[in-house]
């Protein structure tokens, strides 16, 4: 991915945690590394395929002024969020936020922290079996779209399927659906537990009949193994119901594991 710096914007701003520095402010300066494809903009000289580095520099410097933060972790966080959500064409950011005037009454130069934060591929299996299984699905969707961070790219049609592992005895109603999205892992977990609580979600049966269901399936081509999260999902290859709407919308991806496409690991399976 190619890089666009910009070095040491110095801003006045009000942030720190005594009553002092929010009242009367100090200088802080802003360092980036902007992460973009620059080809098309090197071949066409036009500037709308690149990042535009003035607009960045203002958007950075009305942003540190109008807000205020106790710690330079929060108002780095806060800041590289905001220029992935209103900088098109930018896929990452490196920031360093430094604070030179550190009121710590000792001789140092400068205190700093310094953050990597990036767009994500996130792939979300839907499915549900209980009242109005295409409006639980519907919700499912808008509720992601409504998710602060997270961008709704694809949405595979909606299928019926027998139900799966014994327990559930209606049909189900499935699909998948791409995300872009800012958040962890984690993060992103507990938003997919939050819209299906709102959803009337109730966790009383395995593999039970439910009102709807969000399960992370892959993550960029993140390998993860905890208690509270298997990624890629553990189950996914032996799921008829998730690798068809997969492959409507993914037939390519291919697991980080078995290193086989989705359209691979649906024909195995049938095989």
């Amino acid at each position: 991915m190619d890089k666009i710096h910009i070095k040491n914007l110095e801003v006045f701003a009000n942030h720190g945690v005594f009553p002092e520095e929010t009242a009367l402010g100090q200088k802080f300066v802003v360092s980036l590394v902007l992460y973009s494809d620059t080809r098309a903009a090197g071949r066409t000289d036009d500037l709308t395929k690149s990042i535009h580095y003035g607009e960045v520099s203002q958007f950075v410097t009305e942003y540190m002024q109008n807000h205020t933060f106790k710690l330079i972790e929060a108002a780095a966080e806060g800041l590289a969020e905001a220029l992935l959500l209103n900088t098109p064409n930018l896929q990452a950011v490196d920031l360093e936020l430094k604070k030179p005037w550190a009121p710590v009454h000792l001789p140092l130069e400068t205190v700093a922290v310094e953050i990597h934060r990036s767009w994500h591929t996130a792939y979300i299996a839907l499915g549900s079996s209980l009242g109005d299984e295409r409006a639980y699905l519907d919700a499912g969707v808008e509720g992601l779209r409504n998710t602060r961070g997270c961008v709704v790219e694809k949405v595979a049609d909606y299928i019926v399927t027998k139900p799966y592992g014994g327990v559930a005895k209606e049909d189900f109603l499935n699909s998948a659906l791409k995300l872009r999205t800012l958040l962890t892992p984690r993060e992103l977990l507990e938003e997919l537990h939050r819209i299906e609580a709102e959803s009337g979600r109730e966790r009383l049966v395995h593999w039970g009949d439910r009102t709807l269901d969000l399960d992370l399936i892959f993550y960029d081509d993140l390998v993860l193994d905890t208690e509270e999260l298997q990624i890629p999902h553990s189950q996914m290859h032996l799921r008829d119901f998730v690798l068809i709407p997969m492959e409507q919308i993914a037939p390519y991806k291919r697991h980080p594991i078995f290193n086989r496409t989705v359209s691979q690991l649906r024909g195995e399976l049938h095989d």
